[in-house]
């Protein structure tokens, strides 16, 4: 809401402005307007987005986690993270904090409505959530210091399959991270799925969403490494290249549409919360997205 008034208030006074000027040789250029509506200063907070649902608005949160020391002379990657069910926004902020704060990206956390995203399960809400993310996309177009020609995006669980649908939907991410979740029957890519690089990681010890997939949670889960191989196919990868790394597997599908890659990292121990009991696996998160 802070940024949706902000911006109102910015419209409004740039058109009054654009009035009292009428057609002189000091009128306002289109182009400056917008220059105006961008003057919010990139501090750590959050903000809200007013979103109606099933006929009433709600005001929906998003933390916005930023570098402790910023320098005004850079421009920071986007990085989104979404949740899983029955979680909040803020569960991201310790996970993400030793790479926001040095400084590496921003971290902008979306709170789903009623603590989960509408990503085509089992879900009860009625929330139009790639909406709701491309309204957050227009809103830091406001802020200072951000790079939006570098946007990403990490989901786990519930907010992974989130991942995957925005990624077969919009164009949005240069790379997204798909954690403890694979592609789902009813959602696949096709040659005309705008390429984006995919790092999909699934533990083998998954009990929630199982590696070998199956109806699960209002989806039909397609197996790991399927799901894996049908990103790879619509963006037209090269064949896998399969490494071990200690007793887990790492397949890289290299060369595919638009300089992309694909890969899926098998964990033979990993559990539907291993993304929070691997403090390292962040780290080669980002390392693979910031590459696109």
């Amino acid at each position: 809401m802070i940024a949706k008034h902000l911006r109102l208030m910015t419209l409004f006074f740039s058109f009054l402005l654009l009035m009292a000027c009428g057609s002189s040789s000091d009128s306002i250029s289109a182009d400056e307007v917008i220059d105006q509506e961008q003057t919010l200063e990139l501090i750590d907070k959050s903000f809200t987005i007013d979103q109606e649902i099933a006929g009433v608005v709600v005001s929906r949160e998003i933390i916005m986690e930023v570098p402790t020391t910023i320098d005004l002379s850079k421009n920071y990657p986007v990085v989104f993270a979404f949740h899983g069910r029955g979680s909040l926004n803020n569960s991201w902020v310790n996970k993400l904090n030793p790479l926001t704060s040095t400084g590496s990206f921003v971290g902008i956390y979306p709170q789903g409505y009623d603590k989960m995203w509408n990503s085509g399960g089992n879900e009860s809400s009625k929330a139009d959530d790639v909406a709701f993310v491309g309204a957050i996309l227009e809103a830091l177009k406001q802020y200072k210091n951000l790079d939006l020609e570098r946007v990403y995006a990490i989901g786990t669980s519930n907010g992974s399959s989130m991942t995957n649908k925005l990624a077969l939907e919009t164009d949005y991410f240069n790379a997204v991270a798909s954690i403890v979740s694979q592609l789902s029957e009813a959602n696949l890519p096709n040659g005309n799925t705008h390429p984006t690089a995919i790092f999909q990681i699934n533990g083998a010890a998954d009990q929630i969403i199982p590696i070998d997939g199956g109806s699960k949670l209002g989806y039909v889960f397609l197996e790991a490494l399927d799901s894996a191989e049908r990103w790879a196919t619509a963006f037209s990868c090269d064949p896998y290249q399969m490494q071990t790394v200690d007793q887990d597997k790492l397949y890289v599908f290299p060369n595919c549409k638009e300089g992309k890659e694909v890969r899926y990292l098998r964990i033979e121990n990993g559990a539907h919360n291993l993304h929070w009991t691997n403090p390292l696996l962040m780290n080669d998160v980002w390392d693979f997205l910031k590459r696109f």
